[in-house]
Parts: structure tokens; sequence; C-alpha cells
């Protein structure tokens, strides 16, 4: 196994899948992609979306060469070997007859069924966690985000290494898992890596002291910060670029800004504020990233106003809403924080639907449709953070019946809801809100 030490300050891909794991890759990596439709999984989304976001994953891998892929179709998941023998042996022939020498396979795939595929096929196997940790591997930039990664890589090795009771391949090219073999006892490989975990942490909370210092500078600044959330490739750092004059990476693919990046920006009204560009979030995000990525998205955690980004022109629009949404409230989220919701990519959109988005936007005061690519639609949002942070807010105490549903689920809309209870007549909410809101809700 790779020495704990090496890889800790540079921790980049090295390896070229051919088993040096030294020199730079001079070949792409041929790969195929296969996403498992499992009958007995209850998703929101469907399956063809979901194979066309894994091959938008591996294509956000430099030097990949995707030479196909398709959805396999399961009554159930085989504890072997995840297929059937039958299906196994087709996708073998199919593999050899095109040289593919790594299978992205979009899903869960125990140890023992990647041992058994890779012996099966002759290739080397990803599941979806090892992909998207790859890109993250390969994206982070700053010390915390580089040490962010390793940590969850080797969280994600060591588990694997558990359960798996075989051997160990070696780190390839840091710690990625595109690479070539090598063998060490178990006892070791866990050692080293438990070794390298607390040495790690260690290095971590000296990150995080000096990121809660900055914080706490920041905090003495009377600038509002404004958090810009959303799916992964929602055109979040584009929107970030317009809006401060930066030169953010803004790329259409996944994963474009890993680390996060904060601006001070001058809105047209005058008013300043700090906007903050943060990491992408996807569906089946690897817990071990969920949890050591904590850190970096303290911001949200402290942002005053949360714009979350959707690609309104994204076919499962709606489904990665409720992805982001399921991850703002798995990390703390506060319901009382203000959100509004930017339909980006409007220039993608047309006519008529393109004129509806607009209409239907425009009779909200917390939804925008927008263009960050061309700037139409922007000046209003930017109008409405400014009127904000300008309009005073007070704070009511307000009794609902069961049967006023309608008014309760505004409230929550429209993000005023500082504190709810349940009593036997129907609910109390605690909330806080401009003269503007409280008239809204009146006339309701």
């Amino acid at each position: 196994m790779t020495d704990p030490e090496e890889g800790e300050e540079e921790p980049r891909h090295e390896g070229n899948g051919s088993g040096d794991g030294g020199s730079t890759r001079a070949q792409p990596m041929r790969a195929y992609v296969l996403h498992p439709d499992i009958r007995t999984d209850r998703s929101r989304r469907l399956p063809e979306h979901r194979l066309a976001e894994a091959v938008a994953l591996a294509a956000a891998l430099p030097e990949m060469e995707i030479l196909g892929s398709e959805i396999v179709r399961l009554p159930r998941a085989q504890p072997g070997l995840l297929f059937g023998t039958g299906k196994v042996e087709e996708l073998k022939q199919k593999l050899h007859a095109l040289d593919v020498g790594l299978v992205l396979v979009d899903g869960p795939v125990s140890p023992v069924q990647q041992r058994n595929l890779e012996k099966e096929w002759g290739v080397k196997l990803l599941d979806r966690t090892g992909l998207i940790l790859e890109i993250f591997a390969d994206r982070a930039r700053t010390r915390e985000g580089v040490l962010q990664v390793e940590l969850a890589a080797l969280s994600y090795q060591r588990t694997r290494l558990v359960r798996a009771w075989t051997h160990l391949e070696r780190q390839r090219g840091g710690f990625g898992f595109v690479g070539g073999p090598g063998e060490t006892q178990i006892e070791a490989d866990r050692r080293a890596i438990d070794e390298q975990v607390i040495r790690i942490r260690r290095q971590l909370e000296k990150v995080v002291k000096t990121r809660e210092l900055h914080r706490a500078s920041r905090r003495k600044v009377p600038f509002p910060i404004v958090a810009l959330v959303g799916y992964t490739n929602a055109g979040k750092s584009t929107l970030f670029n317009r809006a401060t004059g930066a030169e953010v990476l803004a790329k259409d693919m996944l994963f474009a800004t890993l680390d996060p990046t904060m601006r001070g920006v001058t809105l047209p009204s005058g008013r300043k504020i700090i906007l903050s560009d943060t990491v992408g979030f996807i569906s089946d995000l690897p817990t071990q990233l969920v949890a050591a990525f904590r850190a970096t998205l303290e911001e949200v955690l402290e942002a005053d106003l949360i714009l979350h980004v959707r690609d309104i022109a994204h076919p499962e629009t709606a489904e990665q809403a409720a992805d982001v949404a399921e991850i703002l409230q798995s990390l703390g989220v506060k319901g009382g924080t203000p959100q509004f919701e930017i339909w980006n990519k409007l220039d993608l959109v047309e006519s008529p639907a393109h004129e509806a988005l607009m209409a239907q936007a425009a009779r909200s005061d917390h939804v925008f449709a927008l263009s960050a690519l061309t700037g139409e639609g922007l000046d209003r949002l930017l109008d409405a953070v400014s009127a904000t942070f300008d309009e005073e807010k007070t704070e009511r105490t307000l009794t609902l019946g069961y049967a006023d549903g309608r008014r309760r689920a505004w409230l929550h809309q429209e993000g005023v809801v500082t504190s709810e209870d349940q009593t036997d007549e129907g609910y109390r909410l605690s909330v806080r809100w401009t003269a503007r809101q409280e008239k809204r809700y009146r006339d309701l």
C-alpha cells in the first residue's frame, strides 16, 4: 500500500490505469457505463435520465473515452455478481469486443460484487460512489478541499476493505481507484488507513480553525452573505461570474466547482453583499462526502439569503430541486433563512414555454426566471436581493387550524417561519416577515 505520508500535499491523479501508478496518462481510459434499473428500487427519477447523468459524470473525468452505455433492467440485485449470469456473459463479450478497460456502474456495488465482476470481465470497475470520489479528487484545489476528499476516499476504501476480506489494491495516483494492482496484508492496510485518517483529521482541524477566524472577521463586516446552492451543473458559477465579474471555472460539466468561492458584490442599489459559490449537489451523494464537505458548506448554514439555482431546462428539474432540498435539510439549514428560487438557463427554453416561465415567476416574490449566460432577468433578481436586506422585518406569532393548510404552506414557501409547534387545535407558528409579506398573507 502507498505509504501514508505520500500524496498529502499533492494528491493528484498520476496513474495511467496500466499498473505503473507513476507516469502521466498518455492514453484515454476506455470506459463503458451501466445503469442497473432494479425493480425493487423506488426512485423518483427515470432510468434514462439517470443513465444520462452517469455518462455526464464519467465525461467529467479527464481523458475518459466513453465507448457506450446502457440500462440493465433487473428484477433484483444478485448478491454475488449484481447481474444474472447470462447478462454477465453477454456484457463480457461486448466489453471485450470494444476493448473496454473500465466499467462504471451507476449505483452501489458491494466489494464482493466488484471483485467477482472484475474477475469475470477482466476490467477495472467503479461504482457511483467511487466515480464521484474520483471526480472530487481531480477537482479539489484548496488545502481544505484536498484534505476532505482524501478523508472521504480513505473512509470509502476502509469500508470496502473490511467487507471484502481481500487485498486492497494499491492507492492509485495518491488515492484514486482507476489504476494498477499491488497486494498487502489486510491488517496492515487497515492500520495504515486508520493512521492516515487520524493525521488528516488533525490537519483539517487546523484548517477549520483558520476558516472560523475568517468567518469571525466577516461577521464584523456589516455585509449580508448570499449563498448560491443547487444541483451540479445548474449554472451557479456562471451566475456567480455574471454578478461579480469574477472568473470562476464555469463549464457545461458536472462538478465544475468544488471549492467555495466568495466575492464582495455591490448591487445596482449600492448595497454591498458577499456572494458565495458552493459545490453542486447530486442525487445519491456519497455519505462520506456529505460528512467531509460539511465545513465547506458552512457558508450556506450562516447565509442571510440562499439562492437555489435550478436548471429549468433540464427534463428532471423538479426531481433535482427535491434532491437539493433534502440535502439542505440534512445539513441543518434553518427554515427561517430566506430562500429565492432561481430558474436558470432560460436561454435554452423555447417559446411559448419561455414566456410562460417568465410570467409564472413574475407572479412570485421568491421565484426568478433568468439566464445567467445572457443576463436576461438578472436585474429583477439583484433588485429583489437588495430589497430583502432593505426592508424592515417584524416578528409575529400566528395560530392556524389544521384545515388552513394553504396559508401554512405559503408561510413555509416564503421562508418566514422561524419555529412551529403543533397544538390540539392546529399549529402555532413564529414568523419573521416584511410588511409586504404580511400584507400578501392577509390577502390569501
